[in-house]
């Protein structure tokens, strides 16, 4: 049993109907609601992304520490031998690493949830004009007597 919305003057058209400001208004609502996703997504995000940027230079801290003290014990001792130098090219070595290992990581991880919140928030634009034009075509249709 359908009802249909019957026309309260037989001149009604698109242009005195309320349908293009309520399409706009719903095109805007589900436009901030994507917009408020995307943050909330993108927002945890940036622990990864500073993990990334700042792991090679926490290592590079570490590698200059390293070559310090290796200077340190040439000057201390005397001595220019591997055995003197070689414990601070040691740590040196050891905070690249570890800073490396921290940041590449961290970056391929980044790009991959980006790359996935970009698709999902796509996906969820193109929901949104979907259901923009069902509305549309529902209403329009219901208005104008065009079934």
């Amino acid at each position: 049993m359908s009802q249909r919305i019957q026309r309260s003057s037989p001149d009604i058209s698109e242009s005195n109907s309320m349908l293009p400001y309520l399409s706009q208004q719903l095109q805007r609502v589900i436009e901030k609601t994507i917009n408020e996703r995307y943050s909330f997504i993108e927002n945890r995000l940036n622990f990864l992304a500073t993990i990334s940027s700042a792991a090679p230079f926490i290592g590079l801290f570490g590698t200059v520490l390293g070559i310090i003290n290796s200077f340190q014990s040439i000057g201390t001792t005397g001595v220019t031998s591997l055995a003197s130098v070689a414990p601070g090219i040691s740590e040196a070595l050891v905070a690249t690493a570890a800073g490396l290992l921290a940041a590449i990581p961290a970056l391929m991880a980044y790009n991959h949830f980006r790359n996935q919140a970009r698709l999902l928030t796509n996906t969820m634009r193109n929901f949104g004009m979907e259901i923009t034009n069902r509305f549309e075509w529902i209403v329009n249709g219901r208005l104008l007597g065009r079934e």
